[in-house]
């Protein structure tokens, strides 16, 4: 997504074909009868409404941080397509999942190692 964006946030039009994309992976997956995990910063309720039109059972995981700790992680990263100048744009982008929309919160300020274990234990706890 970043390639497209040339250092620029992403619009909602730009946004439209990749969560098409992902949608459309997710479904034939579910329809082939596997699991899926699938990526995404689906940061408005209307992406997470696109992505829930390929898959209404879709379950979000939201993972709660904080703009300077997002800004120290992403910062970090070596040779990711994302730079930390664009983190301020997705917080103001960012609107959090309501009680009505299917998704688990997990606060992301835990070290990643302990988050990926709990994400791995609720997708055991619910298979």
């Amino acid at each position: 997504m970043g390639v497209a964006g040339c250092g620029k946030p992403l619009t909602d039009a730009l946004r439209e074909g990749w969560l098409d994309a992902i949608g459309r992976r997710i479904a034939g997956s579910v329809g082939d009868g596997q699991g899926v995990v699938a990526a995404c910063s689906a940061l408005k309720r209307s992406y997470r409404e696109r992505l829930r039109g390929f898959c209404q059972d879709i379950v979000f995981l939201y993972l709660e941080i904080d703009p300077a700790t997002a800004k120290q992680r992403v910062g970090s990263r070596r040779g990711h397509f994302m730079p930390a100048s664009l983190v301020d744009s997705q917080f103001a982008t960012l609107e959090a999942p309501a009680a009505d929309e299917n998704a688990l919160t997990l606060d992301a300020t835990r070290p990643i190692a302990d988050i990926v274990g709990d994400v791995v234990g609720l997708f055991e706890a619910n298979s």
